[in-house]
């Protein structure tokens, strides 16, 4: 007995419907992309493996797919590597590829591989799959698709300010209205490792504030002290990360804590001019939150952090985010070379939109006529008069088999096939059509430029 066929656990197949609407998002977002000055780039679906680790941190190294070598990838193990169980030293041996994690890593790649052909700042977006070795669940799959844009090669904290009001440009254009962009920056989580004596663990500090949406602050203080962090020390971050009030009084509290940081005070003075200027500018659809818990645990991250989440009513993670990376470049060859990037989390923002019944009334099929099957003789004058009708931008189809007329108008209906045209022995006489609308049943005997006049 056959086995039943299936798809990995974390993929999906996609229906029409589900593609339309899929499409309908990415055109909005695309749109928005292209009016604030960025401009499309693909890049492979794999990587060289010394691409992608080591970019990451631990847990994203952990999560890359991994390519085996093509050929006998067993041939340069030995007996001894098998006995020690090193799956990391294996790996490093029967794979020199990897799926892409993201797209910012590739990104950078690129404009090392690049530089001399690209004009600063360079500001591009990318519409690709990633795949990550998550765990599968509600709003995170194993293959996924990034909506990125990024800049590079500019310090200008105008990016940010830009960044912000993409985010609420494409939510409001999507009536997503009551998104929360999150804001905080890693200088400002440098600058709270530095007063508290610990920066030698700011990587451990970082990992520990990602998880906490999941794990809650009780699981993220036992995180910390099995980090070797000091209950004193704890009890600080919790103070500072839980700190609650507007950007006014946020900023006030961080000045008062962070006089002995000056790369503490630059995130505080950074986020200051970031606010004053979107006080200015103001939001349309969107809420901006200084959020001093956001962490974003991805490693090259060094200014400001971004993360947006669904309005309130809709109980989902994170549906965009990104940040200042001043580094990336640097472990290609290329130094001295500041970017920022946001990603659009594509299968999240679909979820809030259809919980929220924001998407548009989405045909099942987008043929606007079917011409019904008499057997050859009508199927080939049939045939000519679509040649002309898809000249006419309207969109058709033969129904391919001479079966009952029955069956063809059930198929027209369960397609929501407006319009069914018959060409029988009478039509063939009288070269026309009879146009039948499937919602009223009124039908008409039509000549080719009247039946064209009439579905345009």
């Amino acid at each position: 007995m056959s086995n039943k066929p299936g798809i990995p656990k974390g993929t999906r197949d996609f229906d029409s419907i589900q593609l339309y609407k899929r499409n309908y998002i990415i055109e909005i977002i695309k749109d928005s992309f292209l009016r604030f000055g960025f401009n499309p780039i693909e890049t492979p679906s794999f990587e060289r493996s010394s691409t992608l680790l080591g970019k990451y941190g631990d847990e994203g190294d952990r999560l890359i797919f991994k390519i085996l070598k093509s050929g006998d990838f067993l041939k340069k193990l030995d007996n001894d590597d098998f006995s020690d169980k090193n799956s990391a030293e294996i790996a490093s041996k029967i794979s020199d590829k990897a799926l892409r994690y993201d797209l910012t890593v590739p990104f950078a790649r690129y404009v090392v591989q690049n530089q001399n052909e690209i004009n600063l700042p360079f500001k591009r977006f990318q519409i690709q799959p990633v795949w990550r070795a998550d765990r599968p669940q509600r709003g995170r799959f194993r293959e996924f698709l990034q909506c990125d844009a990024d800049v590079i090669g500019s310090k200008s904290l105008y990016q940010e300010i830009e960044f912000i009001q993409l985010f609420d440009k494409i939510f409001e254009s999507l009536n997503i209205n009551g998104a929360v962009i999150k804001l905080n920056s890693r200088k400002i989580l440098i600058g709270l490792s530095e007063i508290l004596g610990c920066k030698d663990k700011f990587k451990d500090l970082t990992i520990a504030l990602d998880k906490i949406d999941k794990i809650g602050i009780d699981s993220m203080s036992k995180e910390l002290k099995s980090k070797g962090f000091k209950q004193k020390s704890i009890d600080t971050i919790i103070k500072i990360i839980s700190f609650s009030g507007d950007f006014d009084k946020t900023i006030s509290f961080l000045k008062s804590n962070f006089k002995n940081s000056e790369i503490g005070m630059e995130g505080v003075v950074d986020m200051e001019f970031i606010y004053s200027a979107i006080k200015k500018l103001k939001l349309n659809s969107s809420i901006l939150s200084f959020d001093l818990s956001l962490a974003r645990g991805i490693d090259y991250y060094t200014g400001v952090i971004f993360e947006v989440s669904a309005p309130k009513t809709v109980s989902i993670g994170s549906i965009a985010g990104g940040g200042r990376y001043d580094n990336l470049t640097e472990i290609f060859g290329l130094s001295n070379m500041s970017g920022i990037g946001v990603s659009f989390g594509l299968d999240r923002i679909y979820m809030v939109l259809d919980e929220l019944g924001l998407f548009p009334n989405i045909k099942r099929s987008t043929v606007k006529v079917l011409f019904l099957n008499f057997g050859d003789k009508s199927s080939l004058y049939s045939m000519e008069a679509m040649s002309e009708l898809r000249q006419n931008n309207i969109s058709t189809e033969l129904y391919p088999d001479n079966l009952s007329i029955k069956k063809q108008l059930s198929y027209a209906n369960k397609n929501k096939i407006p319009f069914v045209v018959f060409v029988g022995d009478d039509e063939l006489k009288s070269k026309k059509y009879t146009l039948k609308e499937m919602n009223t049943g009124d039908q008409e005997l039509l000549t080719i430029s009247k039946l064209i006049n009439k579905l345009a």
